[in-house]
């Protein structure tokens, strides 16, 4: 490149022309060094994030593929009317189904992946999503994820991949998210009631006076909150009470002020903890969910309850019923016999199972007791630990089910809905096609 006389030599002055042979130059050198804390504003397509046959894209075909009318019948915001646009179901469902998949139990954290990891960007397409509207969605519409689940049965009862010939139900008990320290006897839960009274008093004059609004108010909902608990946790001291006399326990009944509805159950492990009792029933040969219940108490009145949910769901009856030891008991049998059910439980020990008195022996018990004594019932009765306790098991060990996030009976029912749903959406991945345009 030609340059003007003279013009090269100022333009290049501070380059070495002779190698080592230039002397040092004085002073500091100047670099242009990394500034981490820049921002950014780099244009992304979020459409060539995610491969075909991506995960993500799988749960967004299944969700594109139901109907959740359920879920849009509360949205306020309607066409012709004031106020911003809500967030599309579609794509709140798509999150959590995909989150619970890939073992993300909490709302902060799928809020923090919502813009920071590439499926779940690509699930939130340019959405604003906030942890709040998150934790909000995930237990306020039980109903509506009810009747999703049931659609995701049906499509699996179209494809065949659930067949119903055999039911297998087992439950799993879950760490509930309550301590043992906030287990209070009757005489405490009533002292911290009159607390929690005066607490709410004190806030609401504070509320009237010169503090400033948003904190007194804050302050209000908490000691309203506390409160509403800690009579919550009175009311179910009668229930506590009541199943306590009826197994002979000495033990003073106890309710837990943060969970009234968590009970300290025996774990896995031999520890006692608090805990929810989460029951499925799953297909044996589709290994895939279709029933869901969450009890705190005995576990022979869920049989036939979760039979009929069963029913309710695919309108057909089960062409066999495996369940274990701790469901037997004499209703349940005669319950199950009166469906026409063949029932599949090992016969327990002891003067008390069913048919075990002296008096005359039901005749549906007597078949159940013959029926159980056949080899052949033996052998297909093994299929309830590889079924029922695997899902279980894997939705334990590997989809953030270790411990209830959420509190209460009902919420804790729609949170175990969500796990189910996405065990059925996993199955449903393997018959739609691989690879997606």
């Amino acid at each position: 490149m030609y340059y003007p006389a003279g013009m090269g030599d100022e333009l290049f002055e501070d380059v070495d022309r002779h190698g080592d042979d230039v002397e040092a130059v004085d002073g500091d050198a100047r670099l242009e060094t990394a500034n981490r804390t820049q921002v950014e504003l780099t244009p992304t397509d979020l459409e060539s994030l995610l491969p075909p046959g991506h995960s993500a894209r799988l749960v967004w075909h299944f969700v594109e593929g139901v109907d959740l009318s359920g879920f849009t019948a509360t949205i306020r915001s309607r066409e012709g009317r004031a106020g911003r646009p809500a967030i599309d179901p579609k794509i709140l469902v798509a999150l959590w189904l995909y989150a619970t998949i890939d073992g993300v139990g909490s709302a902060r954290e799928v809020d923090r992946l919502c813009y920071a990891h590439d499926a779940y960007r690509w699930l939130r397409g340019g959405v604003s999503v906030n942890y709040h509207t998150l934790s909000s969605f995930r237990v306020g519409h039980g109903q509506a994820l009810d009747q999703l689940l049931t659609q995701s049965i049906t499509v699996l009862l179209d494809k065949q991949v659930v067949t119903l010939n055999r039911i297998a139900q087992d439950g799993t008990k879950i760490r509930a998210s309550a301590g043992v320290r906030s287990f209070k006897r009757g005489e405490r839960l009533r002292d911290c009631q009159q607390m929690a009274r005066q607490q709410v008093a004190r806030t609401k004059a504070e509320a009237d006076g010169a503090a400033p609004a948003a904190r007194a108010a804050a302050q209000q909902r908490a000691a309203t909150e506390r409160l509403a608990r800690v009579e919550e946790a009175l009311a179910q001291l009668p229930q506590v009470e009541a199943v306590k006399k009826r197994n002979r326990s000495k033990a003073e009944p106890k309710v837990s002020m943060t969970d009234p509805d968590a009970r300290v159950m025996k774990m896995a492990d031999g520890g006692f903890r608090p805990a929810y009792n989460v029951q499925f029933a799953t297909d044996v040969d589709g290994q895939a969910v279709v029933g869901v219940a969450v009890i705190n108490g005995g576990e022979p009145a869920a049989l036939v309850p979760m039979l009929d949910q069963v029913h309710t769901r695919t309108h057909r009856r089960p062409g066999a019923f495996f369940a274990d030891g701790g469901f037997v008991s004499t209703a349940g049998i005669l319950a199950v016999a009166a469906r026409e059910v063949p029932l599949y439980a090992p016969v327990p020990e002891g003067q008390h199972a069913p048919g075990a008195g002296e008096g005359p022996m039901d005749p549906a018990v007597a078949v159940w007791r013959a029926r159980m004594a056949t080899d052949e019932a033996k052998t297909l009765y093994r299929v309830r630990a590889a079924t029922a306790e695997r899902v279980n098991a894997d939705t334990k060990g590997h989809r953030a089910m270790s411990t209830v996030p959420v509190r209460g009976l009902t919420k804790v029912h729609t949170w175990a809905l969500w796990v189910a749903l996405a065990v059925n959406v996993m199955r449903a991945m393997e018959i739609v096609p691989h690879l997606m345009t």
